[in-house]
């Protein structure tokens, strides 16, 4: 046991799902959204844009003076199909075309993941990549038509998420879930170690 308090901890992300998986992990940590313009975000690489837009994310948010002291985790998923780097379709039209040209194939979701340390001269971060194969299944016409007009493929990076409606449409996948959800909570442990940090002195107390 420690008497030194635990380290406040901020997500970068409005996202549920990432939130929800922190929690599950015994972590409680608080959102600032960055505001970040992702279109104004480029890279050679879907890989390399998913870190660049994670980077940008926690940058933005670590660089704020009421969180100073923090440890800041930003993160971005895009799913990569062949080469290109598809984030939330932008209507419904886009998704449907996006459906349709994903089922029955393989795709790579990446999420970048940063993490900084505002106590830190300078701010250090750790900051990487984690890569999982999404194997989509061959959803009809209509339930594709279905899908979309339930509005959950138009607020998820590549149009579709392995919690919710899309589940019956994923066949499977090859490497972290919780990175197809939207962090990689292994990354994560490893990015904290990196700067120091061990995830179990952020976990918060048991309820009693």
């Amino acid at each position: 046991m420690t008497d030194q308090p635990r380290r406040r901890l901020v997500l970068a992300s409005q996202s549920p799902a990432r939130l929800g998986l922190l929690r599950q992990a015994g972590l409680t940590p608080e959102v600032i959204v960055s505001g970040v313009d992702e279109d104004a975000v480029t890279a050679p690489t879907p890989a390399e844009l998913a870190l660049a837009l994670a980077e940008a994310k926690a940058s933005v948010v670590a660089a704020k003076p009421e969180v100073r002291g923090a440890l800041v985790i930003g993160c971005d998923s895009v799913l990569e199909l062949d080469g290109q780097a598809l984030g939330k379709p932008a209507d419904a039209e886009e998704a449907t075309a996006r459906w349709k040209s994903m089922r029955g194939r393989a795709g790579i979701l990446q999420t970048g993941h940063c993490v900084y340390d505002t106590t830190a001269e300078g701010s250090r971060y750790a900051s990487a990549t984690a890569s999982t194969v999404v194997r989509f299944g061959d959803p009809s016409d209509e339930e594709i038509a279905a899908y979309v007009a339930s509005g959950e493929p138009l607020h998820v990076a590549g149009a579709f998420t392995l919690d919710g409606r899309s589940a019956p449409f994923i066949e499977g996948i090859d490497g972290d879930h919780g990175n197809v959800i939207g962090i990689s909570l292994p990354l994560v442990r490893r990015l904290l170690a990196r700067l120091g940090v061990g995830i179990t002195e952020l976990w918060a107390p048991p309820e009693r």
